[in-house]
């Protein structure tokens, strides 16, 4: 198998294993890029595009009671302008602070004296808010993300590299079906209220069949105590469950290819 039977965990996004350099000053490594890692696979938080049950039920059914007053709300610090990311960002700010009345900005920078780090503080916002804007950052994907869902907010994308083309084991492909996709380019013409014109825009019917997918989705998306069953007796798969699931899947998929090249 030259090692394709076999898969690393990391800690941190592809990018910083994938350094175009010899140069051990520069960031990162470059371990994803030597030839004997070639046939391995990697579970990252984030992926390089190029190339107790019981209390987690309970948090569901609180969640799924929870009064939201909020239309849209968006967690974070502006980003410099240099890229495409800071200008969708910078962008987001405007609409939210522009829709003021049903959008609620959090302002995570330094200077702004808040600390969002503080998850009371963000659980509350998002709790309260029907959709949770989620514009790439440093990079395209964002811990918010998970920290929405958790909260049964129904997460915003303005990337299809933010989740869609990152977490396909974890989520469904029918994107529609839990979330909200805003192109890049129809944020940047639409006018200044094109976000709060398309959220208001979606039905209240298909609105709470989103946040109920949403809200599904919970268990996948963090880890559980081990051996744990729902009431009925069926296993509850958590994310780690899910993630080791899909490499073996994989693994079984290339010896089924190697075994009939034989």
């Amino acid at each position: 198998m030259s090692g394709r039977d076999h898969f690393l965990v990391t800690g941190r996004i592809s990018r910083d294993f994938r350094r175009n350099s010899d140069n051990k000053s520069a960031w990162g490594t470059n371990v994803m890029l030597y030839p004997e890692s070639l046939n391995l696979t990697f579970l990252t938080m984030e992926r390089s595009l190029t190339s107790h049950n019981e209390f987690i039920l309970r948090w569901q059914d609180k969640i799924r009671l929870t009064n939201r007053t909020i239309l849209f709300s968006f967690a974070g610090a502006q980003r410099p302008i240099r890229n495409q990311n800071g200008l969708v960002r910078t962008q987001v700010i405007k609409q939210c602070k522009s829709s003021s009345n049903t959008c609620r900005f959090l302002d995570c920078d330094v200077k702004a004296n808040i600390s969002c780090d503080d998850p009371i503080s963000l659980m509350k916002l998002f709790e309260s808010s029907v959709f949770c804007l989620q514009p790439p950052g440093d990079s395209l994907t964002r811990r918010s993300v998970f920290d929405s869902i958790l909260a049964g907010c129904i997460p915003v994308f303005f990337n299809q590299g933010s989740a869609y083309k990152q977490y396909r084991w974890h989520i469904p492909k029918n994107n529609s079906e839990y979330s909200v996709y805003i192109p890049v380019k129809e944020l940047r013409t639409g006018g200044k209220n094109k976000i709060e014109e398309i959220l208001r825009g979606i039905p209240n019917e298909r609105v709470v069949g989103m946040r109920e997918n949403v809200i599904r989705l919970i268990p996948k998306i963090v880890y559980s105590k081990p051996n744990r069953n729902k009431p009925d007796g069926e296993i509850l798969e958590d994310a780690f469950d899910v993630a080791v699931k899909g490499v073996v899947k994989g693994i079984e998929g290339i010896r089924r290819k190697e075994f009939k090249t034989e």
